[in-house]
């Protein structure tokens, strides 16, 4: 006969790994450490190249006022004001991220832990049938 708590389980599990467990599974191969700091190498190269996408379009919406006043500005401000910008993004972009990551990491590891307390539950259950089937064939 079916058991149906069973039946409930596997589905229930069947469908976490479908889902959402290919992407913790990703994730809880790595150490915390080593997660959150190659997804923050990560951000932070997306945020220079953002950052400098970002940059040019600014100099292409203003080329015409800085090609009339190219002889007024002092290019090591200007140089010194895009690198202060741009260490001001990355470090809050990178901030940001690490946030994120780190309560991803610790979502999927808490979700991986209950998908494996489903795993023991489903073994300790077959392992009952099992032991209950020897049992009753003992004794006949």
């Amino acid at each position: 006969m079916i058991d149906q708590k069973k039946v409930i389980l596997m589905t229930r599990m069947a469908y976490y790994e479908e889902h959402e467990g290919k992407r913790n599974v990703a994730i809880g191969r790595f150490f915390r450490g080593d997660y959150i700091s190659w997804q923050v190498i990560k951000s932070l190269l997306a945020s220079t190249v953002a950052f400098l996408v970002g940059l040019g379009l600014y100099i292409l919406y203003n080329l015409e006022t800085m090609m009339q006043d190219i002889y007024k500005i002092d290019l090591l401000l200007l140089a010194r004001n895009i690198l202060m910008a741009y260490g001001i993004f990355v470090v809050v972009y990178c901030v940001i991220s690490y946030s994120i990551f780190s309560y991803r990491y610790a979502k999927a590891r808490k979700s991986l832990k209950n998908y494996n307390r489903n795993l023991k539950k489903l073994s300790a259950m077959y392992e009952k049938k099992d032991s209950a089937a020897e049992g009753g064939s003992a004794e006949r």
